[in-house]
Order: structure tokens, then C-alpha cells, then sequence
């Protein structure tokens, strides 16, 4: 099968691109420079030069694909309007089709919000961050489309090989700089490794009668507080230092408020069709 990956080069389309040409899948990456196509090339995988701020130069390809798989996200003032331009492409795409186009739409944990002792499950009602309130609309424009077979991903908080969500605390600590964490430290955050995030990709692909909402998480809400205290005994590190969040969302942007929630996040919906993650523990990838 067709298919074409959006954000191919970033920590969870990079994962799914990988996973669905292992499969013998023919898969095609959208690229905007020359350092991603390098990236994709190195990963034996097909590109095509477009941005995902202007689909007019690329939109023809959907007609091309049985599925299109949405992971990227700008993470800019204008990055709602940057996804809306691909929700309408794909909307019109849909719209021309005698055989429904498969869509794989990445939300993510964020839109529950604050859950706290509560686990998020699959239905449950939405509390977005007001700078990621936009995914909401976007994907029941999506489920609502005709033409369509859709299915909203809503991935826990992602790690990998690279570190991921870790990444900025594990460099701090090989430099030897104390290991920032943002907001509290009772913070809880829902984990995926990318490689099982990328198999329930792949699962949701394989079927498309599989539509709307499912959330991605194997471990439900790990403790930031071990997760830094794991990072620090990994590296010798003995010292933190603890960013209130008016202070990142003023470097950062509104969206940085997200790491600071405390989540609980099932994926019921996934597990009942067979997902089982490998990676059951965050301390797997942190060493």
C-alpha cells in the first residue's frame, strides 16, 4: 500500500515511516529541506519536496495514497493555522475519491488536560490547552468528512532511542548542568516508547473501519519525580533546578505549558485490538 508521512523526519513520524516500509509498505515522505531528505534517504525511504505550510504543490499526491498519516506539528504562533491548511487539502482530497482515503490524525495527551488522580480513558471528555484547542475542531472536521476513514491518535508523552520527551533533562545531566524540570515536581506523565507508538499506527492502518478516538499511552502517569531521580543516578548527577511556569511559557510560547500537567492516560481502545507495548518501563531508555 500507499502511504504518505507527514512530519517523517520528527520523533513519532520518523518511528511510523520506519515501521510501515519494515512492513513492506510503499512509503513517501514529505520534505522541506535538504538535511530531511538526507534523513529519509539514509532510512532507505522515498521523499517529496513540499512544505506543510503550502499543500497546493503536494496535494496531488493524495489522490495517489490509500492512507495519509498526519504527525507533524510546526509548534508556532500560526501552527493551527498551518494544520488547518492540511485538514482542508485532505478534506478535498476526500471529496474526488470513489474509494475512501484512509487518515491517521496525531492529537495527543495534552487535550485532556489536568487529570490528576483520575486515568484519562478513551471517550472521556476533552480539557485542551487553549494553544492546542484547534487539534479538537480539526479532528471532527476529519471524522465528519466525507470521503474519509479516520482515526484520531491521541500519543502519551513520547520517548526513544534519542531520548524524546527526555531529551533537554539527559543532555543537561552529560554536561553537567543541574537537570531542569518545569512546573512541579509531583508532576505524572502518561509515556509511549515510539516504537509501540508506531506499531499502533500501523495496527489502526491496517483496518480501516477503525474510526475515531485513541489514545496511546503504556505507561499511564510515570512520576516526574522519578523520572529526574532516574536521569540523575544514570549520570551522577546531584543537581536540579526547577522552572516555575511563568517562566517557560515565557520563553517558549503557550504551548510549553503542556509538560507541566499532571496526567493519567489508558489506552483501552488500542489494547482491546491487541496492542501490547514492548517498552513497559521509561528506565529502558535512559541509560
Amino acid at each position: 500500500m500507499k502511504f504518505l508521512v507527514l512530519g517523517a523526519t520528527g520523533t513519532i513520524g520518523s518511528a511510523v515511516a520506519a515501521t510501515l516500509a519494515h512492513q513492506g509498505h510503499d512509503v513517501l515522505g514529505l520534505s522541506r529541506r535538504t538535511d530531511s531528505d538526507r534523513k529519509l534517504k539514509a532510512q532507505g525511504l522515498s521523499f517529496f519536496r513540499g512544505d506543510l505550510r503550502d499543500p497546493c504543490p503536494w496535494a496531488h499526491l493524495l489522490s495517489e495514497m490509500d492512507a495519509v498519516i498526519q504527525t507533524a506539528c510546526t509548534f508556532t504562533d500560526d501552527m493551527a493555522a498551518v494544520d488547518a491548511g492540511v485538514v482542508e487539502a485532505l478534506m478535498a482530497a476526500g471529496r474526488s475519491r470513489a474509494v475512501p482515503l484512509r487518515v491517521l490524525y496525531t492529537g495527543g495527551c495534552w487535550l485532556y488536560g489536568v487529570t490528576g488522580d483520575r486515568v484519562a480513558a478513551d471517550g472521556d471528555a476533552f480539557a485542551p490547552l487553549s494553544a492546542f484547542a484547534w487539534m479538537l475542531d480539526h479532528s471532527a472536521s476529519l471524522l465528519a468528512a466525507p470521503g474519509l476513514s479516520t482515526a484520531i491518535i491521541h500519543p502519551a508523552m513520547v520517548y526513544g532511542e534519542a531520548g524524546g520527551v527526555f531529551a533537554r533533562m539527559v543532555d543537561d545531566a552529560r554536561a553537567g548542568r543541574p537537570i531542569e524540570y518545569w512546573g512541579s515536581i509531583e508532576t505524572r506523565w502518561p509515556l509511549v516508547h515510539r516504537a509501540d507508538l508506531a506499531e499502533a499506527y500501523a495496527l489502526l492502518l491496517a483496518d480501516p473501519g477503525l474510526t475515531g478516538h485513541f489514545n496511546a499511552s503504556a505507561e499511564e502517569g510515570a512520576a516526574l519525580a522519578e523520572i529526574v531521580a532516574h536521569i540523575a543516578i544514570s549520570h551522577g548527577a546531584t543537581r536540579f533546578r526547577r522552572r516555575p511556569l511563568a517562566d517557560v511559557l515565557a520563553e517558549h510560547g503557550a504551548w510549553a505549558e503542556g509538560p507541566t500537567l499532571d496526567q493519567q492516560m489508558a489506552s483501552g481502545r488500542l489494547r482491546a485490538l491487541g496492542w501490547s507495548p514492548r517498552h513497559t518501563s521509561f528506565r529502558s531508555a535512559i541509560g
